[in-house]
């Protein structure tokens, strides 16, 4: 009666797993199979009859089978591994992604007798994914917000041309990359694509950065140098942060956008630039051109077309498409194997501000895939600053701006100069209104050279 009852039993427990859509197998203190249901027959392709009595590593076959067997690691850890994702190569030698989760199997009397595990075929989700990345890429860029998909669907008119593209965002929106889209879809794509920070130098280096310099034109000269210029001959010139350069090389870029023509420093004799210019900002040119500290005929000249990048807090669609591109490069560049973010985590992420934009959404990435040592990332390994409310918007996305002041008085001015070394961003992140009002706010006071 008791063999009917455990036979009976056994037939149960093999209904109940064939049921399961998960593959389900386990085995002996010897690593060799027990049992093995139908959903694991259907993913690795081998019939139970030919599992049982083999060792897993046999049908299974992964990378970790001798070297981080979850199996093992529950084992000899007594804790359960849960959700860990590998490639297991099937009957057929293909590779097949699963999430395998594992546990101890103990007897009546607590004592380990072997292990199971189960497993879920991600052929499908990975599919997916691949088809949505592709679906909403473009070159190196991925969007599903519709004001990008605009962007994307002109940029090979705009790339087919010669004219001057100004490309309007905040930083972090990825200016440089739309600039690599523009020059790979271009007739100049087999010329080099060379890039200028208008900001990063003091106005003479950056002078002979741009224009080049021959030997002698000043002190420390001792050969010629060639200019950003000539290097991008045949191909593209960026002209990152052009907002930033000063009103005397504005007039020297003019020319060179006019006439086609530009002077080394030291030259005799000027040379001709062959290339396609591609500038841009996070500025308001217009309010700069308005102020006089942007010349109006260069605005004119590089505004030939102007594309306006949303930043990521209009597009808030894109950060899950952004976070999955980020953790497939550095899962990739640090061998780690991160699912993703928890719902918490990952619902901090979507109501955060990033006043640093997409840039900033890659950095947070990045250093949370460095110090996570599990497979998914939770609330609590974010930085703190993403719980912090945005010193403009907050981080409700409905939160109006706090109201910035008219004007502001020299003394107050300076304390803030003086409190963060000189860094204008930070001052005007302080107080609320963009770097052009504060520099309107300190020309008028006398600060403007602080």
């Amino acid at each position: 009666m008791e063999i009917k009852e455990n036979c009976e039993h056994l037939e149960y427990l093999k209904t109940i797993l064939d049921s399961v859509a998960d593959g389900v197998f386990t085995v002996d203190s010897e690593m060799r199979i027990t049992t093995f249901n139908r959903a694991a027959e259907e993913i690795t392709g081998y019939s139970a009859r030919e599992a049982v009595g083999r060792r897993c590593h046999d049908i299974f076959r992964t990378g970790v089978c001798f070297s981080a067997c979850p199996l093992r690691e529950a084992q000899e850890s007594g804790e359960a591994v849960v959700n860990r994702e590998l490639d297991i190569t099937d009957k057929e030698n293909r590779k097949v992604p699963i999430s395998i989760s594992a546990s101890v199997l103990r007897n009546a009397q607590g004592q380990a007798v072997g292990g199971v595990e189960t497993f879920r075929d991600l052929s499908l989700i990975y599919l997916l994914k691949r088809e949505i990345k592709e679906k909403y890429s473009f070159r190196d860029l991925v969007s599903r917000n519709p004001a990008m998909r605009r962007l994307f669907d002109v940029l090979p008119d705009v790339a087919a041309t010669e004219a001057t593209v100004l490309l309007n965002g905040d930083s972090g929106t990825g200016k440089e990359l739309f600039t690599r889209a523009i020059h790979d879809l271009s007739p100049r794509r087999e010329g080099p694509l060379v890039v200028v920070n208008c900001g990063a130098l003091p106005e003479p280096l950056l002078e002979s950065e741009i224009f080049g310099a021959r030997k002698g034109a000043y002190t420390g000269s001792v050969e010629n140098r060639p200019g950003r210029l000539e290097m991008a001959r045949g191909g593209t010139l960026f002209l990152d942060e052009i907002g930033d350069l000063p009103l005397p090389l504005q007039v020297k870029l003019l020319r060179v956008l006019e006439n086609k023509e530009y002077q080394p420093l030291g030259a005799k004799n000027p040379l001709k630039a062959d290339v396609r210019f591609v500038a841009a900002t996070h500025r308001d040119l217009e309010e700069m051109v308005a102020e006089g500290t942007f010349r109006r005929d260069l605005f004119f000249r590089i505004n030939v077309v102007q594309l306006k990048i949303p930043p990521l807090r209009e597009r808030p669609e894109d950060i899950p498409l952004l976070i999955d591109m980020a953790l497939d490069r550095f899962n990739g560049r640090y061998g780690k194997k991160i699912r993703g973010f928890s719902s918490e985590a990952l619902k901090v992420l979507l109501h955060y501000h990033y006043p640093g934009n997409v840039r900033e959404l890659l950095n947070i990435v990045e250093q949370t895939v460095i110090l996570c040592r599990n497979g998914e990332i939770g609330a609590n390994q974010l930085p703190p600053a993403v719980f912090s409310p945005d010193p403009d918007h907050g981080n409700e996305p409905d939160k109006p701006a706090p109201a910035a002041p008219v004007q502001m008085s020299r003394e107050t001015l300076a304390q803030l100069l003086a409190r963060h070394n000189g860094n204008r961003s930070q001052v005007a992140r302080e107080l609320g209104v963009d770097r052009t009002t504060l520099w309107r706010w300190m020309k008028k006071n006398g600060l403007a050279d602080a």
